[in-house]
């Protein structure tokens, strides 16, 4: 019950960073937001994987080139495309495109990998593709034979991508799962110290904008990784994975509670993209014979189970 709760709670959050990053959109910049969220979040999330996993610094550092570029990838170019995003398009829509991320994780992991999913797995990726093409066009599909897809979900698609890449990569990756965030988000602040000086990227000059980013800081930056990982201390991370698919549930909640309106595509498409995640996560990967019987197999790592398709 403990572990439900804080996976809920989670997700909950992570669902509020498209909702009060919309709003955000709506005076500050990408750039403005993305720097500052990881400037003020850097220092207590290095506390917080300090206190929860106590980590060998020394041999975590030697891991620095990949750190360098899940950094440059998670922190820096998802996040400014997420927000990018949100400046022209729904909380609503980015959150159920983002929910499709299992699925092009999966895609991916074909192409680089070489992977081969199960055709239960192949079929919830044909069924979260309609349902993410639902979405972006709002049900009028013949916008896909004119491309006249809004560019808000254009960005969205290029920023789930880009999280594509960075999920691949980060599977090599052996560091406990709070380090190796604190340190990409403190590699990102200073990375983007030099382009938010030149930009003029102060702090938020109004309250509202204040309250925006307090929130995206202390909750989803915050509380969304000590809750996630305290569950998983509890439960699988194939069980905790399941529990993404709230994040879209939770957006919608939010977006009817602050009476925005809720269309039937994104609805039916909603269903679609949850189902077609369902399905990929129970087709997973075609099982591989092993080429001995003296064979055994290691403990995943940190960085291979499904708490790595969690937005940021």
């Amino acid at each position: 019950m403990r572990a439900a709760i804080y996976l809920t709670l989670a997700t909950l959050f992570w669902a509020g960073n498209f909702v009060v990053g919309q709003a955000a959109m709506k005076t500050m910049e990408p750039l403005q937001l993305t720097f500052w969220r990881w400037a003020l979040a850097a220092a207590p999330l290095l506390v917080l994987a300090q206190l929860v996993e106590k980590p060998d610094w020394r041999a975590v550092l030697r891991h620095w080139p990949a750190l360098l570029l899940l950094s440059c990838l998670g922190m820096s170019a998802y996040t400014l495309l997420l927000y990018s995003a949100l400046g022209h398009t729904s909380a609503l829509n980015a959150s159920l495109v983002t929910a499709a991320n299992p699925a092009l994780i999966m895609v991916l992991a074909v192409v680089l990998l070489r992977d081969r999913p199960r055709p239960l797995g192949w079929a919830g990726i044909a069924l979260g593709l309609c349902g993410v093409l639902l979405v972006l066009t709002g049900g009028e599909l013949e916008r896909l034979l004119t491309f006249s897809i809004d560019a808000g979900e254009l960005l969205i698609v290029a920023a789930i991508t880009v999280w594509g890449f960075y999920t691949i990569t980060a599977r090599r990756l052996s560091v406990p799962a709070i380090t190796s965030t604190a340190l990409q988000v403190a590699v990102a602040a200073v990375f983007l110290v030099p382009f938010a000086a030149a930009t003029g990227a102060g702090l938020p000059a109004t309250a509202a904008e204040g309250w925006s980013l307090a929130y995206i800081v202390l909750f989803p930056s915050l509380g969304s990784y000590l809750l996630w990982n305290l569950a998983l201390k509890r439960t699988t991370a194939a069980n905790a994975g399941n529990y993404l698919n709230l994040i879209a549930v939770f957006t919608a909640v939010i977006t009817v509670a602050l009476g925005q309106p809720v269309t039937v595509p994104q609805v039916l498409g909603g269903i679609l993209v949850i189902s077609g995640v369902l399905l990929t996560s129970a087709g997973g990967k075609a099982p591989q014979r092993p080429r001995s019987s003296k064979s055994t197999s290691s403990p995943p790592s940190p960085s291979s189970s499904p708490a790595e398709f969690r937005p940021r």
